[in-house]
């Protein structure tokens, strides 16, 4: 699952300890497992192999450059959703040549940006914006491909926010409208409309959804086919989940085991968008408790971290085990599942400093006894933690590191009150 573990009573990233993390570069801090990043990502590689598919790692899960480098090198393609994240994966040397651009509300700037760059495909969410886009590389004289995201009203049951695979959410074209639309606009001189692109939500740990929605999209493509469309590809997204509270989510080869059979020996590239199912568990945030707080019968962690550096909580009620880095008492966690309760533990909330109710991190959490200055893990932060953290309240954003065995490497420095204003020192 990951590379983070207790040893001797003290949580480990790979073979470095994490207190010693803390006392180098500070707190909060997040800590990525580079061998657990690139094993999960190899094994969905290998999963999927039979297809030959395109894993377009998906950049709005883990943004830093360092790791993109990491991936790229790997053989990762990228799915971007903004101008901003094309020019981080460029910038950590990433082939234009292997990239997919999705979103629904790409601008004008950021259409001639990805057109200029010589990205590989466009997932084009809305009639008008297919308009837009033919008329762009029309007037750049730059060829381009595109596919159609298509909307296959399936819900994969995972939170409201995060499910984009129904009628009633702003993405994609409806299924009935597909064909219409590849009518209109299937046969421009400059974009090659030639895939179709879904995505459910994340994340989705039931196999089923994904099934039904390549069954419907396979359905519409034999359909185009018969209109004479040359459909070349399908990209089936991503959202496939992540251990969050144990060992919930199907593996990769479980995936692929249902997915693969339905798409082998169609004559379609296939393209994933993977990012939660690789990073989310590649990651820990590390917070040190400031103090602890009784107000009546409840029980405060007050810790140096806080919604500014991990939204999802606050977010969506998100789930992300919590537990002292060296706990008390030998009370190594035996899993990470919310039911946890042993011996010698008291219910508790950890919380952070911002002035928000919805700032909590853990709330009804079963700890053993925490004293300030005890450092706390917050688990599964790979994925949507630092890419999602503010600067509310004016706090400068974490530093984040990178374990590759015993070797430690800052990927990103801590921010600085300087940082905060410099922007603004016009």
């Amino acid at each position: 699952m990951d590379c983070f573990g207790y040893r001797g009573g003290v949580l480990h990233c790979e073979e470095v300890p994490l207190p010693e993390v803390a006392d180098r570069f500070g707190t909060p801090a997040y800590v990525y497992s580079r061998r657990t990043l690139l094993g999960h990502y190899d094994r969905l590689a290998e999963a999927f192999g039979r297809l030959r598919p395109s894993v377009c790692f998906s950049v709005k899960s883990c943004q830093n450059l360092h790791i993109l480098r990491l991936l790229g090198e790997r053989g990762a393609w990228f799915d971007v959703v903004s101008g901003g994240e094309l020019r981080r994966v460029l910038e950590a040397g990433g082939d234009p040549g292997k990239v997919v651009f999705a979103g629904v509300g790409k601008t004008d700037d950021e259409i001639r940006g990805a057109l200029e760059a010589g990205i590989a495909w466009f997932n084009v969410e809305s009639e008008q914006e297919l308009e837009t886009f033919i008329e762009l590389a029309g007037r750049l004289g730059k060829p381009a491909r595109a596919a159609l995201r298509v909307n296959p009203d399936v819900d994969p049951k995972t939170h409201v926010y995060t499910t984009t695979g129904k009628k009633e959410t702003k993405f994609g074209v409806d299924i009935e409208r597909a064909r219409a639309a590849f009518g209109r606009y299937g046969g421009g001189e400059y974009v090659e409309l030639s895939g179709i692109h879904l995505h459910l939500g994340s994340p989705v740990n039931r196999i089923e959804p994904y099934v039904r929605s390549i069954s419907k999209a396979l359905a519409l493509i034999e359909e185009l086919r018969q209109d004479g469309h040359d459909i070349r590809a399908i990209n089936i997204g991503g959202g496939f989940g992540a251990h969050y509270e144990g060992s919930e989510a199907p593996s990769a080869a479980d995936y692929a085991g249902q997915i693969v059979p339905l798409l082998a020996d169609r004559g379609l590239g296939v393209l994933l968008e993977p990012g939660r199912s690789i990073a989310a568990n590649a990651g820990v945030l590390l917070a040190r408790t400031l103090y602890v707080k009784q107000s009546g019968d409840r029980q405060f962690v007050i810790v140096d971290a806080a919604m500014t550096e991990l939204l999802r909580p606050a977010l969506y009620g998100a789930y992300h085990f919590a537990w002292p880095v060296v706990p008390g008492d030998g009370l190594v966690p035996p899993h990470r599942g919310p039911e946890l309760k042993l011996p010698g533990t008291r219910c508790v909330d950890v919380v952070g400093g911002v002035c928000e109710s919805a700032d909590f991190l853990a709330k009804d959490r079963w700890l053993p006894p925490v004293r300030r200055g005890d450092l706390i893990a917050l688990f599964a932060a790979g994925a949507y933690g630092f890419t999602m953290a503010s600067q509310y309240n004016s706090r400068p954003r974490a530093c984040e590191v990178l374990v590759d065995g015993g070797a430690v490497k800052l990927i990103r420095r801590r921010e600085t009150y300087e940082d905060l204003v410099d922007a603004e020192r016009l």
